[in-house]
């Protein structure tokens, strides 16, 4: 493959992702670092919509997570997508799912109140309700990582986080998503898709918030 150089903000979940991809694919990257309030120039001209992740793939660049994991899965075996067209169609949702959890989660994070973060909570709980019932065990299609694991487990790490701070019942009675979870926290690929301080840079940031949950990290 070309030189891959992979854009990112030390937080992000949606880097995450590709983190987990690249790391569980064996592929050879380096991370450059940027801060998303003070982002270089040659960022601003390369992403869109001024986000991260980034792929530089040689002299090309690719932006949105779906899409870099996506060109990763067709360009690095092995795949980590199902075979089947129609059951990666499905796939495809639930990575969209993800990325809406991972919304609800950043909400929660910055509610002022009690009433938006409970109203942000029963969001996510919904979401996870509906993947208690399709989460195949120990990954969500059974034995082996796929996708839809690189998407979900940025967000089921944060709520582990979370969760030691401040109890969110989230995972309660939802014994599927439970065993998944822990599956992918344990799981080296994903444990080696953060930064080694990443706690300490979460609490530090959502503690700084003026928000309810910050609260609860400081």
């Amino acid at each position: 493959m070309a030189d891959l150089q992979l854009v990112s903000f030390d937080l992000c979940p949606f880097v995450q992702r590709s983190v987990i991809a690249l790391k569980e694919k064996g592929a050879q990257f380096e991370i450059a670092y940027i801060d998303l309030k003070d982002p270089p120039e040659w960022f601003k001209k390369l992403s869109p919509l001024g986000k991260v992740p980034l792929l530089r793939v040689g002299e090309e660049v690719l932006f949105e997570s779906a899409a870099i994991n996506e060109y990763l899965d067709e360009t690095c075996p092995p795949p980590l997508h199902p075979q089947d067209p129609l059951i990666r169609a499905k796939h495809r949702g639930w990575i969209e799912v993800a990325s809406e959890l991972n919304i609800q989660q950043y909400k929660m994070l910055l509610a002022g109140n009690e009433t938006d973060y409970h109203r942000r909570r029963d969001q996510a709980r919904r979401i996870l309700e509906r993947l208690e019932m399709v989460v195949d065990g120990p990954f969500f299609a059974g034995e082996n990582l796929s996708l839809v694991d690189t998407a979900f487990a940025p967000a089921l790490m944060r709520f582990e986080i979370m969760d030691r701070h401040h109890d969110t019942g989230l995972s309660e009675d939802l014994p599927a998503v439970r065993v998944w979870s822990q599956a992918l926290l344990e799981y080296p690929a994903v444990r080696e898709s953060v930064v080694a301080d990443f706690e300490q840079r979460f609490k530090r940031h959502f503690a700084g918030q003026n928000s309810l949950f910050g609260t609860y990290l400081a």
